[in-house]
C-alpha cells in the first residue's frame, strides 16, 4: 500500500494517507480506520511471534511442571460440531504481551518508521527464505536442478529488493529521532 502512495504522491506522501491531506471528517469513518489498521498490526503481530511465545511457553512448562494454570486445556464447545481448547496461560500471556508491545510501539513519535523497519527485517527471512527452504526440502529438490537454482536466485532478487526497500525506513527513523 505504501508503494502505491509513493507512486501517486513521491516523498510527499504522508504516513497516515487518510489524515495525512487534510481528511479530517467524518470523524468515525478516520476512527474506524485506525481502529482496523491496529487490529490488522496486532494480528499480524501475533502471527509473527509464534517462535518467540512457543519458547516462552516451553520455558514456563519447564519452570512450573506442576502448574494447572499452565499445563490445563479447557475444552470450549460454542458450537456442537466446533470444540476447541483454550489453555487459560497463553490466553493471558500472549494478550498481554501483544497489548504491552503495541502500546510501547504507539508511544514512539516516530511509529510509521518502527514499523517499516520491523517489516523490512522480518519479511524475507520469514515469507521468502523460509518457505523456499522448506518447499525444496520436503520435494528433496537437489541443489544444482533448474527448479532450485531459480528459486534460489529468487530468494536473493528478493533480499536485494528488500535490504534496498530497508534503508528507507532506517532514513526515516534517523531523521525523525534528530529532527
Amino acid at each position: 500500500m505504501s508503494s502505491f502512495g509513493y507512486a501517486a504522491f513521491g516523498n510527499s506522501t504522508p504516513g497516515n494517507l487518510l489524515t495525512g491531506f487534510g481528511f479530517y471528517e467524518p470523524y468515525w469513518l478516520v476512527d474506524f480506520a485506525n481502529a482496523c489498521v491496529v487490529l490488522h498490526l496486532v494480528g499480524g503481530y501475533q502471527i509473527f511471534s509464534q517462535p518467540l511465545f512457543a519458547d516462552i511457553e516451553r520455558w514456563f512448562a519447564r519452570k512450573f511442571p506442576e502448574s494447572k494454570f499452565i499445563h490445563k486445556n479447557h475444552t470450549l464447545k460454542p458450537l456442537p460440531m466446533l470444540p476447541f481448547k483454550l489453555n487459560l496461560m497463553r490466553l493471558v500471556f500472549r494478550t498481554a504481551y501483544v497489548a504491552l508491545i503495541t502500546g510501547i510501539a504507539v508511544l514512539f513519535p516516530y511509529f510509521n518508521q518502527v514499523v517499516g523497519v520491523s517489516g523490512a527485517i522480518t519479511f524475507w527471512p520469514v515469507v521468502v527464505y523460509f518457505p523456499v527452504e522448506m518447499y525444496l526440502t520436503q520435494k528433496k529438490t537437489e541443489s544444482w536442478k533448474t527448479k532450485a537454482i531459480v528459486l534460489r536466485v529468487y530468494t536473493m532478487v528478493c533480499l536485494i529488493v528488500i535490504l534496498y526497500a530497508f534503508v528507507g525506513p532506517i532514513r526515516g527513523v534517523i531523521v525523525a529521532r534528530f529532527s
